[in-house]
């Protein structure tokens, strides 16, 4: 079992950054895929940037040049530059993990979220 644990939320003006750390704990080995997601309010929850354990990633348009993901064994990171109103919202950390044998199958740990308000 997969435990995650987010912190680096916070009020920034536009254009600044942030930098939003994930801590996993438990079955670490077993964490196939890291990833962030964001929900603001009244909204789905939408993919922002993922990587694989061979260190490819994946942005969302929206965030594609701004933000940049990366993970180093048991963290994972999300650096968040020039940043706009339009990303304000509570950002989760997600690890896709294998369930533990026979079992099998794989399942999303999920942060506790943290709030991004970028604002003047």
């Amino acid at each position: 079992q997969v435990q995650l644990v987010e912190s680096g939320g916070g009020l920034v003006q536009p254009g600044g950054s942030l930098r939003l750390s994930c801590v996993a704990s438990g079955s670490i080995s077993s964490i196939i895929t890291w990833a962030w997601y964001r929900q603001a309010p009244g909204k789905q929850r939408d993919l922002v940037a993922a990587i694989t354990n061979d260190g490819s990633t994946s942005y969302s348009d929206s965030v594609k040049g701004r933000f940049t993901i990366s993970t180093d064994n048991a963290k994972n990171t999300l650096q968040m530059n020039s940043l706009e109103p339009e990303d304000t919202a509570v950002y989760y950390c997600n690890a896709k993990s294998k369930r533990p044998w026979p079992r099998g199958g794989v399942y999303d740990a999920w942060g506790q979220g943290t709030q991004v308000t970028v604002s003047s």
